[in-house]
């Protein structure tokens, strides 16, 4: 429960279908140990979602005690693409595909709806950042990361300092869409993938679950014809296929193989712009059972090339609490925007 008189923020993580949220005291303390999740009812529409994130910062202040008169700030990350300042695209989104939401600025009628002040990430850029602080603790706003987070696509973000880097529009670390050198990564006469975005071999084409049911999954089962997972629908067989990787089937392991290597090259090219101190993974792939995650884990290690100078300091780690790492990175990120003087103190203890 809150601490009497200690004021707070407040960060909220909207997806598709749930909202979670969490409370973060200003000196660094999470009041909330899992998650707080309510309906987003994105699909109702921007009035109902609004509404939806209303109701989920009253269910978790009922939940910590705390009163509403100490939120300072709040934070909101919803799944892109955003612009830095909350604005959902024009063209729209797959979360987001009804016309009123195109263009719609998701974080100003928030703000007007709370009377709160309300700072934006996407969703990919937030679990960045609370991978980042989680790991670096006291020394988080000295370092430097590079978050690849799987999962329907392929989010991320680049963070510098402690701070996530926006960009001119706030599309930087939109790693899902960088392209990848593919010769050696593919099998031969496997074709190349292709991304819901128009472009081939970006690494969202194979490190995200839509690249397993576009790309690898039909190739690889032409492999396998006799596999169980040819008998499913591809949508299904897609969700089923972490499950075999984690018993040590051959097919799962050569596709998962392949988003290692992919997020290996990514990496690689993160090193040679960013060269950052740490490397984060999360995503469905890694909420798996442990073999299978320090597997898979590794793979991307051994695929990322790194100069000797810089291997002798890289961390690879896996992004932690990744159901909360949304609303928690989003949260300190409304608490830095609290501080009126850049400090090098945490930012959570």
């Amino acid at each position: 429960m809150g601490s009497a008189g200690v004021p707070v923020v407040v960060g909220l993580d909207n997806g598709g279908t749930s909202n979670n949220a969490t409370v973060l005291t200003v000196d660094g303390r999470f009041l909330v140990d899992g998650l707080l999740e309510i309906p987003s009812e994105v699909r109702e529409g921007p009035e109902a979602a609004i509404e939806a994130l209303a109701r989920a910062l009253d269910g978790a202040l009922a939940q910590t005690g705390v009163p509403r008169e100490l939120v300072r700030a709040v934070g909101l990350d919803t799944p892109g693409p955003a612009s830095a300042t909350g604005v959902i695209s024009s063209r729209g989104s797959t979360n987001f595909s009804q016309p009123a939401w195109r263009g719609f600025d998701v974080r100003g009628a928030l703000e007007r709806r709370l009377g709160l002040p309300v700072v934006y990430h996407n969703d990919g850029n937030a679990a960045a950042l609370y991978a980042h602080h989680a790991y670096f603790g006291a020394e988080a706003m000295n370092r430097s990361s590079v978050s690849a987070i799987v999962g329907t696509g392929l989010g991320g973000g680049v963070v510098e300092g402690g701070r996530v880097i926006a960009g001119a529009a706030g599309m930087a670390g939109e790693l899902g869409h960088v392209h990848i050198p593919l010769n050696g990564l593919l099998d031969p006469g496997q074709p190349e993938p292709t991304c819901a975005c128009g472009f081939t071999g970006d690494v969202e084409s194979v490190a995200s679950l839509t690249g397993i049911e576009r790309n690898l999954l039909p190739y690889w089962l032409t492999r396998h014809p006799d596999h169980p997972l040819a008998a499913e629908p591809l949508g299904r067989a897609a969700k089923l296929v972490r499950g075999y990787g984690e018993r040590g089937d051959a097919l799962a392991r050569d596709l998962f193989a392949q988003q290692a290597m992919a997020l290996g090259r990514l990496f690689t090219l993160a090193a040679n712009f960013t060269d950052p101190h740490a490397y984060f993974v999360g995503g469905g792939v890694v909420e798996a059972a442990p073999e299978f995650r320090d597997w898979f884990l590794a793979t991307v290690r051994e695929h990322t090339v790194l100069r000797e100078e810089q291997a002798a300091v890289a961390t690879f780690a896996l992004v932690p609490e990744r159901d909360m790492a949304g609303a928690r990175g989003v949260a300190i990120a409304a608490l830095e925007a609290l501080r009126t003087v850049p400090e090098s103190s945490p930012l959570v203890s």
